[in-house]
């Protein structure tokens, strides 16, 4: 697959795809353990649907880990 992509895109071409899946998986990787935390603040958020949709649909992780961080610093501003 590498090769494919060095082959079409060219050296450089093929290390910034290769580095943006990578980037990706992880932050799918990190939204599904945010989203699947039993506690989150003291107050329960385990839902099932949630987990359901982070599995089928990459992007809702990455969504969710982004939104997370914006609230966060929102919170942290203003405490």
């Amino acid at each position: 697959m590498l090769r494919t992509f060095y082959e079409i895109l060219g050296f450089f071409g093929a290390l910034i795809l290769s580095l943006t899946i990578f980037i990706l998986f992880i932050f799918w990787i990190a939204g599904l353990a945010g989203i699947t935390l039993p506690v989150d603040g003291g107050k329960p958020k385990f839902n099932r649907w949630q987990v359901a949709i982070a599995v089928l649909i990459p992007i809702y992780p990455i969504y969710w880990l982004i939104r997370d961080i914006i609230e966060q610093h929102i919170f942290m501003k203003k405490n």
